[in-house]
């Protein structure tokens, strides 16, 4: 009789893999599991490597592919996102405290004609200082980003300066008076990061919104919930358009 040992072939047309092979396998995936992939068991775009907040390899277009332009739409994402979650906040804050009688003239405007409501100061004075003031920021910035580090030193108040060592986005000091960072702070730079996705859909849902019912948001979700099966997606404006 011939003894019949593990061989490494074919089973009826299934392969057959060693303890070792499998060990193997067994890493290679748990490793892209733990990767967060946004497809799980997909390997991610070879020029994300998991190294930025916020990357789970997702760049169906490759837009990523060049490590310059990689650099910028990173710094691009986080600085709308902050943008976002304050402009959701804004769009929605006024509107609770109207809701709860409160908030003055101010939260009486709806945020679609927040721009026709009377400052005390014409409206093309208001376009020319914020041209001005964010034109300065927003230079500062993109001089941060070309060399890191280079705008620490405030050139107005000497005393003042930022952290050495810091990362563009992420300049600390001043910017971080709860001391935010002396913790965890690659947690917080992935939880900012996610909020601020959200946010920029939520702002972006408030736009069609608008158009498609001309009211506000938290006015949709009331007139939803009082009346789901006609106050729908479904059945508004939008909805109709594809029929």
């Amino acid at each position: 009789m011939t003894s019949v040992g593990p061989t490494v072939g074919s089973l009826a047309g299934r392969s057959i893999r060693t303890p070792q092979q499998q060990q193997v396998r067994s890493k290679i995936v748990a490793k892209a599991a733990r990767a967060g992939n946004w497809f799980p068991g997909k390997e991610g775009p070879e020029w994300l490597k998991g190294e930025m907040p916020g990357d789970f390899g997702f760049d169906p277009f490759q837009l990523g592919k060049d490590p310059a332009a990689l650099k910028w739409y990173q710094q691009a994402e986080l600085q709308n996102g902050r943008w976002a979650m304050l402009g959701t906040a804004g769009v929605l804050l006024p509107e609770v405290l109207h809701n709860l009688g409160t908030g003055g003239p101010a939260a009486a405007q709806p945020w679609f004609s927040a721009g026709a409501g009377d400052y005390g100061t014409p409206a093309s004075t208001l376009f020319a200082i914020q041209l001005f003031l964010m034109s300065w920021v927003e230079f500062r910035r993109l001089q941060d980003m070309k060399q890191p580090g280079s705008t620490n030193q405030d050139p107005i108040f000497s005393n003042n300066k930022l952290p050495d060592g810091n990362e563009p986005g992420y300049p600390g000091g001043i910017f971080d008076p709860l001391g935010y960072a002396k913790g965890d702070l690659a947690s917080l730079k992935l939880k900012e990061i996610k909020n601020a996705r959200l946010a920029m859909l939520a702002y972006a849902g408030f736009i069609v919104q608008h158009i498609t019912t001309g009211t506000t948001p938290l006015k949709n979700l009331s007139d939803h919930l009082a009346d789901p099966w006609t106050n729908n997606v479904v059945l508004n404006e939008l909805g109709r358009a594809g029929y």
